[in-house]
């Protein structure tokens, strides 16, 4: 029986297309509160268990537990309230260029049935998630008007507004600058520490996942800080390291960065 405490689990899974495996017998186990930073080379399988983690792809083997209920065979419709519980900041953040920024944060509060958000409480949610990332000033702006750090914290304010149980990045610095990468870091780590999320994280840069092994959000000093072994928000941070849709390595960073296999040693060093 599935664990209660469980959020995600994989049980052997292998997703194909035209018969290749995108990843291929892949077992891996999430709990509440826990953080997973998913790292690999382009096309290693890293977004294909995103979106198997949701039910957007169907394995072609092995079984899928999101929230301890096997999502693997269950149909669309069923999921929905599943994937309510989840927030997710899409690659290049998929904001709808039609829609303002206020529209674009509140539209899963609308939209998720199972969220259950009053009409009265949307906009004071918007507000609340927007300045959470700093932008309370770009309700009435577009995504056209922002840069794209900005648009790319508008996706945390939309995937963090429902408060939801899991929250999946999928390569949230891809593209931006140095600067800019380290500040949306910053932001991630601030939502999983204030929001107590199970946090995972898709990306190629491991200094990312440094970020998130390495530092806690202080509230006294609204900053980050250096996290100690014994602090709970970095607990139960593990990575997980794709090769060619083969799950490689799983560990803490400590021991990844001492890992001898010569294709995650490559990793950590080209990062």
């Amino acid at each position: 029986m599935p664990n209660t405490d469980s959020i995600l689990r994989f049980e052997k899974v292998t997703v194909a297309f035209g018969g290749d495996p995108a990843i291929e017998d892949v077992s891996f186990e999430i709990r509440a509160g826990e953080s997973r930073v998913i790292l690999g080379a382009a096309g290693s399988g890293k977004t294909v268990i995103l979106k198997t983690s949701v039910g957007l792809l169907r394995p072609d083997s092995g079984r899928v537990f999101l929230f301890g209920q096997d999502i693997t065979e269950m149909k669309e419709q069923d999921q929905f309230d599943l994937r309510a519980r989840v927030g997710m900041l899409f690659q290049e953040s998929a904001l709808f260029d039609s829609l303002n920024i206020e529209e674009n944060v509140a539209y899963p509060l609308l939209n998720q049935k199972a969220v259950n958000c009053p009409e009265d409480q949307v906009h004071a949610r918007v507000e609340e998630a927007l300045t959470f990332v700093e932008l309370g000033h770009t309700l009435e702006k577009f995504p056209s008007e922002l840069s794209g750090g900005m648009r790319r914290r508008v996706g945390i304010a939309r995937a963090n507004v429902t408060e939801p149980a899991m929250v999946i990045y999928d390569s949230p610095t891809a593209g931006l600058d140095p600067i800019t990468a380290n500040n949306i870091m910053a932001l991630i780590v601030k939502e999983r520490d204030v929001r107590h999320a199970t946090t995972v994280m898709v990306t190629q840069r491991f200094q990312d996942g440094a970020i998130m092994a390495r530092y806690k959000y202080d509230r006294a000093t609204e900053t980050l800080v250096a996290a100690t072994p014994g602090d709970a928000s970095i607990a139960g941070l593990k990575f997980l390291v794709m090769k060619q849709g083969r799950l490689v390595f799983e560990g803490t960073l400590a021991e990844m960065e001492q890992s001898k296999d010569p294709y995650i040693s490559k990793f950590v060093l080209r990062n």
